[in-house]
């Protein structure tokens, strides 16, 4: 019962996370991390409970600062470092979740070099268990790894995307009408920075469509708007994430 109630404030808590990043991608305003999971007291007071929902969220948790531009604050960037650093994945860790935390690691050094010669940063996990993936479980799979969908984001993953955009066309389309919602938003924010996606897919009315059948969850409303920012042209300056 107690683990039940702490997934349950989990969830409520990455919802919370989700809803504010959404704000801040839809009106082009700051955002804080540090104001929305710690106390008056800085960054240090931020719970485990917060720190797990930023992990949660990922390299994400940024995504206003990477889109935009705008250089982070320092609690912004204590509170970003903490997750990092207290949920490594395990050792038996599965692919995605060593992915998502190498993202993380490399956004926060993008966004303050000062974190340069952190542990494991500058070591890509490979990426062989995608490349012969059938199309199905690789939109499944870069839908789980949508934060890693940033312009200029060159790394194993994202060069498999690059070699198969009719595979990911026809995942997001499978997506859309098995009414997942999230996995064909995650795809679509791949598909958006994808050469050769067949026009034939109608990939803006798409989103569109996506973004209204999914609009009561805001995972969904995060990776429609990453999506849709970056097909209107926002670049990030010289970061590899």
């Amino acid at each position: 019962m107690e683990q039940s109630g702490t997934s349950t404030r989990l969830a409520g808590a990455v919802q919370g996370l989700t809803s504010e990043l959404v704000s801040a991608l839809r009106s082009g305003g700051r955002f804080r991390l540090a104001a929305g999971v710690t106390e008056a007291d800085g960054p240090e007071a931020a719970d485990g409970l917060a720190l797990a929902a930023v992990r949660v969220v990922g390299a994400d948790a940024a995504l206003p600062n990477v889109l935009r531009h705008t250089p982070p604050e320092p609690d912004d960037l204590a509170v970003f470092s903490r997750a990092v650093h207290a949920y490594p994945p395990p050792a038996n860790a599965s692919p995605t979740s060593v992915w998502s935390h190498w993202a993380m690691t490399r956004t926060l050094l993008a966004l303050d070099a000062s974190f340069d010669g952190m542990p494991g940063h500058d070591t890509e996990p490979q990426a062989a268990w995608l490349v012969d993936a059938p199309w199905q479980s690789l939109t499944h799979q870069l839908a789980v790894l949508a934060p890693l969908a940033v312009p200029a984001g060159d790394c194993a993953v994202a060069r498999v995307a690059r070699g198969r955009p009719v595979d990911v066309a026809r995942g997001f389309v499978r997506a859309v009408r098995r009414r997942d919602w999230l996995q064909a938003a995650g795809a679509g924010r791949w598909l958006v920075l994808l050469d050769d996606v067949p026009e034939t897919l109608g990939l803006e009315a798409g989103l569109e469509f996506v973004a209204q059948m999914g609009r009561d969850d805001p995972r969904v409303a995060l990776q429609i708007e990453a999506a849709q920012l970056m097909r209107a042209g926002v670049r990030v300056r010289g970061v590899r994430v």
